[in-house]
């Protein structure tokens, strides 16, 4: 009976399942193991836990899908601080947008991640593949939840340059980060590098989106933003879809999914499907394949 390992590492945490006969038997959560988001002895403390909550010590195959696999230094860097608590198992690294599209069923179409970060990778059946976005936060990740964060920040900061009191979307804010007036956010920005806590204050333009204008002008460029990536894709492979989103802006968001699936018809892109399970079940996915 096969012992398969599948790791999803996110901007924000590590999720493992560890699936014995084609049946998850072990769930694991962890911090962020993402060598962009922390440092290398961190990531190597994170993944030792997950790994050895899960048993990886008596796998047969361990597949991680993790942002920033965009080579095979990066790949090979990676397996290098999985390889220690894999026993003998066969250690696969793959970008996470692969996660996507094998967690929704497919073996060709294109995925996109709408999470911290964002990215988006197909699959054509001829095999061919490309890749748009996942740049990372200081490059892009437009569409993303970091992205939504800071640019509420840009907003607020703006309309203080411009000697307007705040209005509730700036409160709201405010609020979030523990602030009284819009000047603080420059110094809390930059010494609180934490993208999850950025991240998470996308939710402020969520919450006001029925009632701001330029929060639902924000969810509406985050939406264009995200089928922009998908688009990308599509026409470099001419590959119309299916689109497979996962990460959780996407996932726990209605209205991004309406407005996602507006933008990306726009585009002409087929059906979009958002994930109703992990990304990380695709990692035991293309284990079990390999």
């Amino acid at each position: 009976m096969s012992i398969l390992i599948g790791l999803d590492i996110g901007g924000t945490k590590t999720h493992g399942l560890r699936a014995e006969g084609g049946t998850v038997a072990q769930e694991a959560f962890g911090g962020s193991a993402n060598v962009q988001n922390v440092s290398r002895d961190a990531a190597a403390s994170v993944l030792a836990q997950v790994l050895a909550e899960l048993g990886a010590a008596a796998a047969d195959v361990v597949v991680a899908g993790a942002g920033g696999v965009d080579t095979a230094a990066d790949a090979e860097a990676l397996r290098g601080l999985i390889a220690p608590h894999a026993g003998r198992a066969r250690v696969v690294v793959v970008h996470d947008t692969r996660l996507v599209l094998a967690a929704g069923g497919c073996r060709t179409g294109i995925a996109v991640i709408a999470g911290t970060g964002s990215a988006a990778w197909g699959t054509a059946p001829d095999g061919r593949e490309a890749r748009a976005g996942g740049w990372g936060h200081l490059l892009g990740d437009e569409g993303s939840g970091y992205w939504m964060g800071r640019e509420l920040v840009r907003r607020a900061l703006a309309r203080h340059d411009d000697g307007r009191v705040p209005d509730a979307l700036d409160r709201a804010v405010l609020d979030r980060c523990g602030l009284a007036e819009p000047g603080g956010l420059i110094e809390r920005f930059h010494t609180l590098p934490e993208r999850g806590f950025w991240a998470d204050l996308s939710r402020v333009a969520f919450a006001a989106a029925e009632q701001d204008e330029d929060a639902m002008r924000l969810v509406d460029r985050t939406a264009d933003a995200l089928a922009e990536l998908a688009a990308t894709v599509s026409r470099r492979l001419a590959l119309s879809g299916p689109v497979v989103v996962g990460g959780g802006l996407a996932v726990h968001q209605p209205l991004l999914r309406e407005r996602l699936r507006e933008a990306a018809a726009r585009r002409g892109l087929g059906e979009v499907r958002v994930l109703d399970r992990a990304p990380v079940h695709g990692a035991l996915r293309l284990a079990d394949r390999s």
